[in-house]
């Protein structure tokens, strides 16, 4: 993985108020990393603590021009952390039925 950008890793408090836009008050905990997604692109994450989403962190990717110091924020949302409880994949219903279940009902 690339180094990160000085700046853009730099920029926590940009990247932190990017995500209190969007976050309930005392929804956002500290700063858990910041990782270069591409030249000047990266990607700070912050523990979160909204009700229901446990072991999910708040994300703000930054970016900035060639030459720049201003720093832009791109998207920021929500992301499974490694300990996150996630849905089961999606299975079919006719692969969730059994034989007993797929035959038609006789009136």
């Amino acid at each position: 993985m690339a180094t990160p950008d000085q700046p853009l890793a730099a920029a926590v408090a940009a990247a932190r108020d990017a995500v209190e836009e969007i976050a309930e008050s005392g929804e956002v905990g500290e700063h858990l990393s910041a990782a270069a997604d591409d030249l000047r692109l990266v990607t700070h994450r912050f523990a979160a603590s909204r009700p229901g989403y446990g072991g999910w962190e708040w994300f703000a990717t930054l970016a900035r021009a060639p030459r720049s110091r201003k720093v832009t924020v791109c998207e920021v949302g929500m992301l499974p952390g490694k300990d996150a409880l996630l849905a089961p994949e999606w299975v079919p219903w006719e692969e969730r039925l059994d034989e007993g279940e797929k035959d038609p009902v006789e009136a």
